[in-house]
């Protein structure tokens, strides 16, 4: 049964910030069902930059353009991480939380996340000293990424976790990534789309052990709205990178200094 159509469950009054005063949570599986509602009809999969980039609508220099300020992001989340890890004296939970750092900063002799992110951009043609400057990325982005870090910096520990609940949401849109840029981007081939493939079994583990702290530990309708709350939080730094990607890259509005393509 979806969250929607759950008896009780109103969700008319969630705002751009909020999930309102209406909606009950007044237990893990209301709280479960708000979160997944939340996920279905705000998560960045429906944004139309992201139907241009999977439909192979968008020239080569416009996802040039989306893989150099992705990289900010991604370069972002092992900080991200070890901000949270510093919010919890409770160690299990820092040894849990740890390996997402691992998985994107590597270890001696193995590669991460922020290495597979190079050799998309690598591979598209983009020049790595100039990726990992991130010089050219959009204000837009920068803003957005140290939000979220401020966001989990300022916020309770439990905020924190629940704003990384967005990937109960990413397989899928992984899955969509992978399929259609290959099939529609000559200048795409599977090697430099590996990122992708690996958040396919990480992303579900982390999401898995995320969802299960919060409805463990936010044990009042209030902590249950927090977490929501966070999570729509974390939907709207994820759908204003693609806002400005958008307003840059395909309206033709790109801000001084930025990233301009060559490529057509």
């Amino acid at each position: 049964m979806s969250a929607a159509s759950k008896p009780g469950m109103n969700m008319t009054g969630m705002t751009a910030l909020s999930v309102g005063k209406d909606i009950r949570l007044t237990s893990a599986e209301e709280l479960e069902a708000t979160l997944r509602h939340i996920g279905a009809t705000r998560y960045h999969s429906l944004h139309p930059f992201h139907k241009l980039l999977h439909g192979g609508k968008l020239n080569k220099g416009q996802v040039q353009a989306w893989a150099l300020n992705r990289y900010y992001y991604q370069s972002t989340i092992p900080i991200k991480d070890a901000v949270v890890i510093s919010r919890f004296r409770d160690r299990a939970t820092r040894l849990e939380w740890r390996h997402r750092i691992e998985d994107h900063d590597g270890d001696v002799g193995s590669e991460g996340g922020i290495e597979r992110w190079l050799k998309l951009t690598e591979g598209l043609g983009l020049d790595t000293a100039y990726v990992e400057s991130t010089e050219g990325i959009l204000p837009a982005t920068r803003f957005a990424v140290e939000a979220y870090v401020h966001f989990c910096r300022e916020k309770s520990p439990l905020e924190a976790i629940a704003s990384s609940l967005t990937e109960l949401f990413a397989p899928n849109l992984h899955e969509e990534r992978i399929s259609g840029m290959l099939e529609h981007y000559d200048f795409v081939n599977p090697d430099i789309m590996s990122y992708f493939k690996r958040r396919l079994t990480q992303a579900p583990r982390d999401a898995g052990f995320a969802l299960d702290y919060v409805k463990a530990h936010a044990a009042t309708p209030e902590q249950r709205a927090q977490v929501c709350n966070a999570l729509i939080f974390k939907t709207n730094v994820l759908w204003v990178q693609l806002d400005a990607l958008q307003h840059a890259y395909v309206e033709g509005n790109i801000p001084p200094g930025a990233f301009v393509p060559k490529e057509s």
